[in-house]
């Protein structure tokens, strides 16, 4: 633990920003860096190539060596880095398993290269795993014939379209080869690591089977991108299962999040910065989302196209480079409305869905 900061959890706190939450460490670790969180806990950061520049990753002393909690993208910089990690932090001691959290290119990109590296298990939960390798395998292949029906019915235009069938693929370029056998991880597993026993908790919504990983006795949770702090985490309908309600996963998933953590947990995010107050910030993901669907009501007393939604859901302008992603939220929430009643969903001579308020 040579290049860790021996910091204790309320060392430093900073004042209580505007939705009531607490950040205990005044600083943040640099490239290749580490910070002790809590003993046997240390916190890294991995540059990201998107408009969201970061991701956390946690190591955990493990006995003899380290279990790493997230990996990064699988890009050069990242693996310069996790050179760096290796031979300071870490101090030659191997990785003895790689945890991954869900199955987005910036949280298992490099879990294949490590795992491989160290000859180390991979822990996932089985439908994460079973989807990220179905995923990687659109690599190199056109757009199929139902995305773009399912854009087209929400209103892409023509360049959007073509936009779509450019990055169609694009997942597994994120994403080094993953082992060919990995252990299931599922709710109610315990995990022992170092002194702590990890108790598994998944939540649904923005992947479909997201863990967390919770030490109620430490009061701490590595809750990749269930709880973050400062951003909602994306929560979007995609043309392989249209009808789908992530939303509702979603909003069960933090309330059952809110109920089950303390009050004064150490929430170890994949973005922004550690941070307490967890009930709060899940209160708030739910009325965040519960007033989006309120104001998406309202508009929807005359009839709109899933992409004429977006002023009811946003307040950030909606871009080329975020349509995908507006469009696949915008979709929850409107399949969340179907789903309770409130709003019907009618498909016009086009092929484009028309969304009104029952």
């Amino acid at each position: 633990m040579s290049d860790a900061v021996d910091l204790p959890a309320e060392a430093t706190p900073r004042p209580r920003d505007d939705r009531g939450l607490v950040y205990p460490f005044a600083d943040k670790p640099g490239p290749g860096e580490t910070i002790q969180v809590a003993p046997g806990i240390l916190w890294l950061r991995m540059p990201l190539p998107f408009q969201l520049n970061h991701i956390n990753l946690w190591l955990l002393e493990d006995g003899d060596g380290w279990a790493v909690v997230d990996t990064g993208v699988n890009t050069d910089a990242c693996r310069e880095l996790w050179e760096q990690v290796f031979a300071r932090a870490l101090a030659g001691k191997p990785v003895t398993r790689v945890i991954v959290t869900h199955l987005h290119p910036d949280h298992v990109g490099l879990a294949g290269w490590i795992s491989e590296r160290f000859d180390a298990p991979l822990l996932m939960s089985r439908t994460d795993y079973l989807m990220c390798r179905m995923l990687v395998l659109d690599t190199g292949l056109e757009a199929p014939r139902e995305g773009i029906s399912f854009y087209k019915a929400a209103g892409f235009p023509d360049d959007a379209i073509e936009a779509y069938k450019k990055r169609f693929g694009g997942f597994g370029m994120g994403v080094h080869r993953l082992p060919q056998s990995y252990a299931r991880l599922q709710e109610g597993d315990r995990l022992a690591i170092g002194g702590r026993t990890w108790r598994i908790v998944v939540g649904r919504g923005h992947a479909p089977e997201h863990i967390c990983l919770w030490c109620p006795e430490d009061d701490l949770i590595i809750s990749g991108d269930q709880i973050l702090p400062r951003i909602s985490s994306n929560v979007s309908v995609f043309p392989t299962e249209p009808d789908a309600n992530p939303l509702q996963d979603w909003l069960d998933s933090c309330a059952r999040l809110r109920d089950l953590v303390g009050a004064d947990i150490l929430v170890l995010p994949a973005h922004n910065e550690p941070f307490r107050n967890a009930k709060k910030r899940l209160q708030d993901l739910i009325d965040d989302h519960e007033a989006g669907l309120s104001r998406l009501v309202d508009m929807l007393a005359t009839p709109h196209r899933a992409v004429d939604v977006f002023p009811a859901l946003f307040r950030a302008r909606i871009t080329s480079g975020n349509y995908l992603m507006a469009t696949g939220e915008s979709l929850a929430h409107l399949n969340c409305l179907v789903a309770r009643g409130a709003v019907t969903r009618r498909r016009d001579p086009a092929g484009i869905d028309i969304y009104q308020r029952a």
